[in-house]
């Protein structure tokens, strides 16, 4: 490490009086997982109640669980598991992956799964978290601040929205209540829906619950493909309450979606009626609209007007055509573009929560979804200042903070998310989950001989 080699304190932490700004990611990397990383609640989590000496838990549970480590050189290292919390840590520790993904549990320990080849027993996961990836990089065709890897506070509330509306779903039409949000450190957002019932679904039926917010499918012809009918689901109608402020608020404006010829004819393609969109570009050209936010408005007016005339003619389809074309402008802008086939497979791999970002130092931090909008890409603590506090913590570990290092740090907010939004219901959950098995099974009739 050079001149940035680490001495180490009274507390046994490393310690630096040259910060960490010289320091390369992975180096920072190896001392994040040695120092910060919240094991104890990430196995909390990932255990659902079977490291506890509750009746039922099983003592097996985590050894089947698949985890996956990508090291130096790109080399994957599939089908690791770990009997218990020590064991996940010392790996974690000594490996230092680059990243880290959580696979599903399967009916026998991965990583002897060769010990059982031509057993005539089967391989196969049995249980995972239901997932969810978004991704702003398949919004780079609406969105004008940037591109690629770029993430701005222009751009984020793309992935506010797409919170706001999965979240809804999952909870009000699925009844699923128990689904953590994690920023995946560079563009995009995790969901994982931890439920019993989600974490049981077969790959056919996470295929329908992926499908079931599929209503964008793509793009054709310079248009969105989107399943919108004239008659509207309720859960369409629900996304559009949440969509519509979003999109006129923050995305008209911020990304300039009607702010030259060329974006202004790309959104009147939605509009069926070439009146419509003859009027709409007079108002426009002659500033009567002077900014993206005006434009629009001048656009619902000109539909208002064609439609009332549409109204007495008595054709209420043509009617209904103008009001889906105008939700289809908002839908094709922002509505969730899902990763469908990171959902539909039960053996996917995603990315661990509290892991670190390669290629930006940023971590992987847990979002409130009710706070969704508030949350901030670009000020996301990165390896390198959780780092710099640690440093600078120098007092030693207070009693119960041993283990929990990440308390002298800026995690100290992500964590609390983590438990507050997440954890704690789940540990309830889990609880009374195996609790009632503990009851079933003692109610079971037993042979008296």
């Amino acid at each position: 490490m050079g001149d940035d080699r680490m001495d180490t304190g009274p507390s046994g932490r490393p310690e630096t009086d040259q910060g960490f700004t010289n320091m390369g990611t992975q180096e920072m990397m190896k001392l994040y997982y040695g120092w910060i990383f919240p094991y104890r609640d990430f196995y909390k989590w990932l255990a659902y109640g079977n490291d506890s000496k509750l009746p039922q838990a099983d003592a097996g549970f985590m050894q089947r669980r698949e985890f996956c480590f990508t090291l130096d050189g790109d080399i994957f290292v599939r089908y690791q598991s770990f009997k218990d919390l020590d064991g996940l840590q010392a790996a974690i520790k000594e490996r230092c992956p680059s990243k880290l993904d959580i696979g599903p549990v399967y009916n026998i320990n991965p990583a002897r799964r060769a010990a059982y080849a031509g057993s005539g027993q089967t391989f196969t996961p049995v249980e995972r978290e239901l997932v969810f990836d978004i991704d702003l990089t398949d919004y780079d065709d609406v969105r004008t601040c940037g591109s690629g890897g770029h993430i701005c506070n222009k751009c984020w509330p793309l992935m506010a929205v797409a919170i706001q509306i999965l979240d809804a779903g999952l909870r009000r039409d699925f009844g699923f209540q128990h689904i953590l949000y994690v920023y995946s450190g560079r563009r995009g957002v995790h969901a994982w829906v931890c439920d019993d019932r989600a974490r049981c679904l077969s790959d056919e039926q996470r295929a329908a619950v992926a499908n079931y917010f599929a209503v964008y499918r793509g793009q054709e012809g310079g248009l969105a493909r989107l399943a919108l009918g004239l008659e509207e689901h309720p859960a369409v109608t629900r996304a559009a309450a949440i969509l519509e402020p979003v999109f006129v608020e923050r995305l008209l404006p911020e990304q300039g979606l009607l702010s030259d010829d060329k974006r202004q004819e790309a959104l009147l393609a939605y509009i069926p009626s070439e009146r419509v969109r003859e009027r709409a570009r007079q108002r426009w050209a002659q500033g009567e609209a002077g900014d993206d936010v005006a434009r629009w408005h001048a656009l619902e007016e000109e539909v208002a007007k064609e439609q009332a005339t549409l109204a007495k003619a008595r054709d209420t389809r043509g009617a209904k055509a103008l009001d889906r074309a105008m939700r289809s402008v908002v839908f094709a802008h922002a509505y969730p573009r899902l990763d469908l086939e990171v959902s539909k497979k039960m053996n996917h791999l995603l990315k661990a929560p509290f892991c670190v970002h390669p290629k930006t130092g940023k971590v992987c931090v847990p979002i409130d979804p009710d706070r969704a909008h508030e949350f901030d890409p670009e000020t996301v603590v990165t390896v390198g200042r959780l780092l710099d506090q640690l440093n600078k913590a120098r007092d030693g570990v207070k009693g119960s903070d041993a283990g929990e290092e990440w308390r002298s740090t800026d995690l100290v907010p992500a964590i609390q998310t983590f438990r507050a939004c997440f954890l704690d219901g789940l540990q309830g959950a889990c609880r009374e989950s195996l609790a009632a098995r503990a009851r079933e099974s003692a109610a079971q009739p037993t042979l008296v001989w």
